[in-house]
């Protein structure tokens, strides 16, 4: 027998552990983008210093990064890819490799952030995350969405090292990837919901931490939507921390269930009915106020969020049909069988999926 804090255990009874990774140095507001040079020496990188980039964030971003990096002493390559598919990923694997690659900086959006995450887990190399735009919550998360001919696909990657995320920057992205981003924060609401609810039905295991985490960010961007408006940098910097700390809920749980249920479910559903016509977080807060409705939450409160910051809150704000609407919704609890949700194991019957979606105005 062993004392622990005054209380008598039984040896060997409690077996429980968990790894949790997180970003060693968030750094964010405005002008931070000449401070990367800083944050690779703090952290102890030297030789080459690998850049994932698109043609874009190559230019607003990329170069200038480079710039400083060579002045401190760095050889820095790079890697022009597009979007986050097997294809691009191998490219960037046989670049690192070919360049020898020390370490790597992701800069863009989330597709670019996302190969970089994953190349880091196959090269078991470091990497930092600067995000050229905030339009989903993947910037400091150890997730990545990996697309291939079925649609995206949530894959295990590497955690940032660091992350750094200039307002400055991340400004002059079109607005439309801010309000993006915000609107799958505040999905988080609904996907904590469905974590909740599967607890109590199925003993799934569950982080107190996490759920704070993830529902701290939620709510913090659903009271602050007045203050989220384009043109303005102090807008970014209100949203950028939530976005980043619900990324850091993923590291918490162990798992992307803080942040992704049923909503994530319909984004997902859409994406193989309607591909390419909305953004992740858009069609996530369109989920969400579905979802809220089912769980019997105040999904007003969501609508009015989203609307308050610019996101769609309809079928005809994203770009898609009632009749692909109620498709996604009657499909979506097939998307992942393994996650239990209000949407349960047989789904919405075609005529409960018209009447939610009419309801809450989706449709």
């Amino acid at each position: 027998m062993r004392v622990r804090s005054g209380a008598w255990m039984d040896e060997g009874l409690f077996t429980k552990a968990r790894s949790m990774i997180f970003p060693r140095h968030v750094l964010a507001g405005h002008g931070v983008l000449d401070q990367v040079p800083d944050v690779c020496k703090d952290f102890g990188l030297a030789g080459t210093a690998l850049i994932i980039a698109g043609e874009k964030t190559k230019k607003i971003a990329g170069n200038t990064v480079a710039d400083q990096l060579v002045d401190r002493g760095f050889d820095v390559q790079f890697a022009i890819v597009g979007e986050a598919t097997k294809q691009n990923l191998e490219t960037v694997v046989s670049i690192a490799n070919e360049v020898k690659a020390s370490f790597i900086l992701g800069i863009g959006g989330g597709s670019k952030i996302d190969l970089a995450k994953m190349a880091a887990k196959e090269l078991n190399l470091e990497f930092i995350s600067i995000p050229t735009s905030a339009s989903h919550d993947g910037i400091a998360s150890g997730r990545a969405s990996l697309r291939n001919k079925n649609g995206p696909v949530s894959v295990e990657a590497k955690v940032p090292l660091g992350v750094v995320a200039d307002t400055a920057v991340i400004l002059k992205a079109p607005y439309r990837l801010l309000a993006s981003g915000c609107a799958d924060v505040i999905s988080n609401s609904t996907a904590l919901m469905d974590w909740e609810f599967a607890r109590r039905l199925r003993n799934e295991e569950f982080s107190r931490s996490a759920y704070a985490l993830a529902s701290y960010t939620a709510q913090t961007l659903i009271e602050n939507a007045d203050l989220i408006r384009p043109n303005l940098e102090e807008s970014v910097w209100i949203a950028i921390r939530p976005i980043i700390i619900s990324g850091i809920s993923m590291s918490v749980a162990g798992s992307s269930r803080p942040t992704s249920g049923s909503e994530h479910m319909f984004s997902h559903a859409l994406d193989l009915i309607a591909p390419g016509r909305a953004l992740h977080g858009e069609q996530c807060g369109v989920g969400c106020i579905m979802m809220m409705y089912l769980h019997g939450g105040d999904w007003m409160r969501i609508k009015n969020a989203l609307a308050k910051i610019g996101a769609p809150t309809n079928a005809s704000q994203l770009g898609v049909t009632s009749d692909q609407i109620i498709e996604a919704l009657v499909t979506a609890h097939k998307i992942r069988p393994d996650r239990f949700t209000i949407l349960g194991t047989s789904g919405l019957t075609r005529e409960a999926a018209e009447r939610l979606a009419t309801i809450t105005g989706v449709i």
